[in-house]
């Protein structure tokens, strides 16, 4: 049934209704979600454009307006809008058939269609072309607030989720110590004092060491000494995803993109506005993704696949590479372009064995938190344990530590050929020693796995080609 009602009556003048104050509706209730929100109010009636001005003005970050579709649609050009605010009868287009056509052309942001006319083909039609909310004229300022507010949480319970799945899918065979980087060596507190002078510069940054040295750690310690703390912090491992996925995982794709693609998605850029993007194994990324990225690093918009509107995006870049990429960028698999653009600050992460006592401390904090978690009792770390901590070559570094922690805690003691006799001296294990113990381990590891070398790379955490070439070597 139709329900019409003119533009005039359904436009509500500031007189009918009281400007509220900032952060409240007429009625009392905060809207905190509203702060940092981007909203963009399409109409063709200045009385509804001006009544929503001063309703969102007041409480959101950014409110822009347009007069129609055509304006509406350079405004997308240009900016990046958390929510429209779409009218639907509108002189030229209306608004569930621009609404299509935006979707069409990579638009994901939510739109509320505001409407006189409430029947049901209309709301069918608005569901169809994107609409997420359907909020009839005439309406009150805590109805378009609260519409407003609906879909800013949706979207942010939708991201939030998708990230942390991501994170899990990401790291669900390894766990990270993630407060903050911990140690007293002078390479620790090297690396600690260099993060605090960058944390707070808009400055990318390349993170380079080994793996299992902590260069997530220090990303997340990066992140959360920012400026951008309380915004979102997503961690991407670049080899972790098939190269024919890549482009869509991180820049979004529209419906219809390619064959599956069911829904239009942002990708992981766009999960990350306002926040940090940890790209890690950045060395992995196929090259036609490289000259890609290096576009996002100079023009700071994304093109969702797919999509003929590229969308800005306002986020912190940090990258991660266990690889020598100036090597590479010689070999020809990386771009020396997007090398010289990542390498503006470079932060080394030390070796474990390079950080003297630090491997004490951490062996305790492992040990404490994981049996915690686990519900187990702790280990004892004696003597004859902590001379072999000391002596250890640790190839895995800093995650095969966590990893034998766990091992001992599961077995409810330390593996018998790992614990060696303390040292007299106090000087370090000789080179011969540092590499027969190094072997001994790696080989009861590999028993105790029946041969598996993947699952062994996995306990001692490492990398499988590690286990191939030291055992290549041994065996002459």
């Amino acid at each position: 049934m139709n329900l019409p009602t003119s533009k005039a009556s359904a436009a509500i003048s500031p007189a009918d209704e009281p400007a509220a104050k900032p952060g409240k509706s007429a009625g009392g209730p905060e809207f905190g979600a509203l702060a940092q929100a981007s909203i963009l109010i399409v109409d063709d009636e200045p009385g509804m454009r001006n009544f929503l001005v001063r309703t969102l003005g007041p409480r959101c970050k950014h409110v822009e307006e347009a007069a129609d579709t055509d304006e509406a649609s350079r405004k997308l050009d240009k900016n990046r809008f958390d929510v429209v605010i779409l009218d639907n009868i509108m002189p030229g287009k209306n608004g569930v058939d621009w609404l299509a056509e935006q979707r069409a052309v990579g638009f994901f942001a939510d739109a509320i269609l505001i409407t006189a006319y409430a029947d049901l083909d209309t709301a069918i039609q608005a569901l169809r072309a994107g609409a997420v909310d359907f909020v009839l004229k005439p309406f009150r300022s805590n109805q378009i607030l609260n519409a407003v507010a609906r879909c800013l949480d949706r979207v942010r319970l939708q991201r939030e989720n998708y990230v942390l799945r991501y994170a899990l899918r990401a790291s669900s065979d390894r766990t990270f110590l993630r407060d903050n980087l911990i140690g007293e060596s002078p390479a620790a507190r090297s690396v600690r004092e260099t993060i605090a002078r960058v944390a707070r510069l808009p400055t990318s940054i390349l993170l380079t060491g080994e793996s299992g040295t902590g260069k997530e750690v220090a990303a997340r310690s990066i992140h959360s000494l920012s400026d951008r703390a309380d915004k979102p912090f997503v961690p991407v491992n670049c080899a972790a995803i098939p190269p024919e996925m890549i482009e869509g995982e991180l820049f979004g794709h529209i419906k219809g993109a390619f064959t599956g693609a069911d829904s239009g998605r942002e990708g992981l850029f766009l999960y990350a506005h306002g926040g940090t993007l940890f790209l890690d194994e950045i060395g992995e990324l196929p090259l036609p993704m490289q000259s890609k990225l290096l576009r996002v690093l100079e023009d700071r918009r994304v093109r969702p696949v797919g999509s003929e509107r590229e969308v800005p995006v306002d986020l912190r870049l940090i990258f991660a590479t266990n690889a020598d990429l100036q090597k590479e960028v010689e070999r020809g698999r990386f771009r020396a372009d997007l090398y010289y653009r990542l390498n503006v600050m470079q932060i080394h992460l030390p070796l474990l064995k390079d950080r003297g006592d630090d491997v004490q401390e951490l062996a305790t904090i492992f040990m404490n938190k994981l049996s915690i978690q686990l519900g187990m009792p702790p280990v004892a770390i004696d003597s004859s344990v902590r001379a072999a901590l000391a002596s250890y070559d640790w190839p895995g570094n800093v995650r095969e530590l966590r990893n034998l922690i766990e091992r001992a805690l599961i077995l409810g003691a330390f593996p018998d050929d790992f614990a060696g006799p303390p040292r007299n001296d106090g000087q370090a294990a000789s080179a011969d020693s540092l590499a027969d113990l190094e072997r001994r381990h790696i080989l009861s590891v590999l028993k105790e796995t029946g041969g598996n070398r993947e699952e062994a790379a996995r306990r001692l955490g490492i990398s499988r080609k590690t286990i191939d070439r030291k055992l290549a070597l041994w065996n002459g």
